[in-house]
């Protein structure tokens, strides 16, 4: 019985393994994702809501006029950028880029209010 457990443990971490990128590593808790397909308010309350469903997101940041979705992820939990990008896409969204960054999202805001 243990051996099963053990083989079935193994084999949920091993099948996990490509979800779970390090959002911590270096200190990126950010994921800033390229995103074309966003036209309007609807596609913001969308996104949101389909982010926010994964426990790791600490907060969501959604701009229309720069087509960039932002994933503060949570101190201590992990969301892998395919799990991001599947989300995204089955939303009708094509992703074309995604890069994890230190900036907390109060500091992106801004930035992006700047531009």
């Amino acid at each position: 019985m243990r051996t099963l457990t053990a083989l079935i443990l193994s084999v949920a971490l091993a099948c996990a393994a490509p979800f779970a990128t390090a959002s911590t590593a270096a200190g990126a808790r950010t994921v800033e994702v390229g995103v074309n397909g966003l036209v309007c308010s609807f596609c913001v309350q969308g996104i949101n809501k389909q982010l926010r469903k994964f426990p790791a997101t600490q907060d969501v940041l959604v701009s229309l006029e720069h087509g960039l979705v932002a994933v503060q992820v949570a101190a201590g939990k992990s969301l892998g950028d395919e799990q991001i990008r599947k989300a995204l896409v089955d939303a009708g969204y094509t992703v074309t880029s995604i890069q994890r960054t230190t900036t907390p999202l109060a500091e992106l805001r801004v930035r992006l209010a700047k531009k």
